[in-house]
């Protein structure tokens, strides 16, 4: 994994972008913020993240499903990286891995609230994979 990444982080809640932009930038890495898909895919037209941290729901209950698709459609060969509290709001259970087993468009799911240890280790392995 480079010492130093890019790292494109979607969420409409500001909180949690602050929080992980704080880790983030107190690691090395650069990172880009949006508050939801439409900001995010105006960063994408001029950024190549080295990676991308998303939230699954934000204005629309299909946000991150699309924002991850056009990510990898634009950029196959970047990790996505998926979060949510989905399963304490609504009890629909994506499993207990962060494997999403293909269906979806991204190449880990993390349950909210991240923990920066479980991000860095996530982003660790699916950068030296």
């Amino acid at each position: 994994m480079k010492e130093h990444l890019t790292i494109l982080l979607v969420d409409d809640d500001q909180d949690f972008i602050e929080q992980m932009r704080y880790m983030l930038e107190t690691a090395g890495h650069k990172v880009y913020s949006a508050p939801g898909r439409e900001k995010a895919m105006e960063a994408l037209e001029g950024l190549k993240p080295d990676i991308a941290v998303i939230d699954l729901m934000m204005d629309r209950n299909d946000d991150g499903f699309v924002l991850a698709y056009r990510i990898k459609k634009m950029y196959p060969e970047v990790p996505v990286i998926m979060v949510t509290a989905v399963t304490s709001e609504t009890g629909i259970d994506f499993g207990s891995s962060s494997d999403t087993g293909g269906w979806m468009r991204a190449d880990a799911l993390l349950q909210k609230p991240v923990r920066f240890e479980q991000l860095d280790a996530t982003m660790r392995r699916l950068l030296n994979g």
